[in-house]
């Protein structure tokens, strides 16, 4: 009976380790307070953007957190805890975990870590007002086509005025 309620616990903590090393950043929140609908509809918003959400023991969260070398980690982990992992967009979990906040006191940002470095509360916002992979993208783009645009804009108007002085 103890060998296969130890067994089920490593499974759990392996589990977080998983999810840990592969997430590129992740959200711990105390999600105390909020009504069974609030948190389906945070799970939402984090399921469209490719967040997990879990629940977890904090002792299991420890263990593995531990087992990771970010016992620094740990402070964190005090009352009810869920866990936002982020996958290929890194400031999904905190900009949706931040935006909830926002509307939804009762979601409290406790900390996170991003490539390997732990945040306080303060620093998951700050990752929260990054723009997200898209909208750099976009705006990179929106300004490498910028140039390209006065250009033929002043090409075209060069034509004009020799058209008209040729006539």
């Amino acid at each position: 009976m103890k060998d296969s309620v130890l067994e089920q616990k490593q499974a759990v903590i392996s589990e977080i380790r998983e999810k840990i090393e592969n997430s590129g950043s992740l959200v711990l929140v105390d999600y105390r307070g909020l009504t069974v609908e609030q948190v389906t509809d945070l799970r939402k918003k984090y399921r469209e953007a490719g967040v997990q959400y879990k629940v977890y023991k904090n002792t299991m969260m420890k263990l593995a957190f531990k087992e990771l070398g970010f016992e620094d980690f740990n402070q964190y982990l005090e009352g009810p805890s869920a866990v936002a992992f982020s996958g290929e967009d890194l400031t999904a979990a905190a900009r949706i975990t931040n935006e909830f906040a926002k509307s939804n006191e009762k979601l409290v940002i406790k900390a996170g870590i991003l490539e390997g470095k732990i945040l306080d509360t303060n620093g998951v916002k700050a990752v929260a007002n990054i723009p997200s992979r898209e909208v750099l993208i976009a705006k990179l783009l929106g300004s490498l086509k910028a140039p390209v645009s006065n250009f033929v804009y002043m090409l075209d108007a060069l034509r004009k005025k020799k058209e008209e002085e040729a006539a």
